[in-house]
């Protein structure tokens, strides 16, 4: 399996970052070292000083397709779930100044904690699900794939031009405003509406 990720999805989150409002999806990826499952914690590693959490919702395909025409995309994912992009803010910083892919950034063991799906048929509209994050019982993040700049369908279709998707891939979708540090002891809570679907100790 392959963790396939949108970045800059949600217009507030372009802006609170100061970066150009893409007129394609942005595209990166991470291994599947990077998934943390089960509540499983997050351990601070010691090469990152300044590890932000990205709350995100997370399409997992269900069946083998390429070059999938977007009114057919909805065919190719039957479940949604909650995962949080770590990304070490000051390593992709100092990569971005150099010009360099910041694949570490995003990709290093632990990044991407997710959490168990539930089917789409719980949604009547998934132009208009709710999602949030809160840190120590705190709302940090609010997002609702209503403002997403490229839809579920758009990006399944988008991304099989380049990668075949297979059973069992998951496609972070992006994430919305709020994003910032995390500190060893904190508790990050998930909700997809008032479900909460994941949690994660800094540890």
């Amino acid at each position: 399996m392959k963790i396939l990720a949108i970045g800059r999805n949600y217009a507030e989150h372009i802006k609170e970052l100061n970066n150009e409002k893409p007129d394609e999806p942005v595209i990166f990826t991470k291994p599947d070292s990077a998934l943390l499952k089960n509540g499983a914690n997050f351990y601070y590693p010691d090469y990152s000083n300044d590890i932000h959490h990205e709350i995100e919702l997370v399409l997992k395909i269900c069946k083998v397709g390429k070059n999938i025409d977007e009114k057919f995309a909805h065919k190719y994912y039957e479940e949604i779930g909650l995962g949080i992009d770590f990304t070490a803010r000051d390593l992709q910083q100092k990569a971005k100044e150099k010009g360099l892919p910041w694949a570490i950034a995003k990709g290093f063991d632990g990044s991407a904690p997710i959490s168990d799906f539930v089917s789409i048929k719980k949604f009547k509209d998934l132009n208009n699900i709710n999602f949030s994050l809160q840190v120590d019982g705190d709302v940090k993040q609010q997002g609702n794939t209503g403002l997403m700049l490229f839809n579920f369908n758009y990006m399944v279709s988008y991304l099989s031009k380049f990668f075949t998707l297979k059973k069992g891939d998951l496609i972070f979708t992006g994430t919305p405003k709020g994003v910032g540090p995390i500190a060893i002891g904190q508790k990050l809570e998930g909700y997809i509406e008032d479900e909460k679907m994941l949690e994660v100790h800094i540890k």
